[in-house]
């Protein structure tokens, strides 16, 4: 019984130092500190501002070139011209976006994702298939149910109507 019980505790101890070494590596190490995506987030500065007004102005920009460029610029005529100034003004919003604290913070948090997603336990295709069934079959049978109740409150309503 006790060597059961010391294996169960070496067990423990090491699933506490996995779970410990798994929320330290969400941490990541920038300029010699420790930071997380949230902290990073939230820091800001005047950079930061300007970077996001000047993507702002470009979005703008970006829905407003389709109606009126043509107008001011005769190659805008082209539609193909249009799509690409579009996707350029986009492009250029999205790289401000990507510079500022919260950009490089929503890096930070792809990478914890994709590194997340490594992690997970997907089910066996016959563990999908079973189930798939159960909820078709909760659904037939909540579809059933609001339909019963749709020909009664139907049925009681006509009732006072007439």
């Amino acid at each position: 019984m006790s060597n059961n019980q010391d294996n169960l505790e070496n067990k423990l101890s090491d699933a506490k130092a996995t779970a410990s070494s798994m929320l330290t590596k969400g941490k990541h190490v920038s300029a010699g500190n420790k930071t997380t995506a949230v902290e990073v987030a939230k820091t800001g500065s005047i950079k930061d501002l300007i970077l996001w007004l000047v993507a702002a102005v470009v979005l703008i920009a970006a829905t407003l070139v389709n109606q009126y460029l043509p107008g001011y610029w005769q190659p805008a005529n082209d539609v193909w011209v249009r799509i690409g100034i579009i996707v350029a003004l986009v492009v250029v919003a999205l790289v401000c976006l990507a510079l500022t604290h919260q950009g490089r913070a929503f890096k930070i948090l792809l990478k914890d994702a994709a590194v997340e997603l490594r992690r997970v336990t997907w089910p066996s295709k016959d563990e999908t298939f079973q189930y798939t069934w159960q909820v078709l079959v909760v659904i037939a049978i909540v579809g059933f149910f609001i339909w019963l109740l749709d020909n009664f409150f139907n049925w009681f309503v006509g009732i006072f109507i007439g």
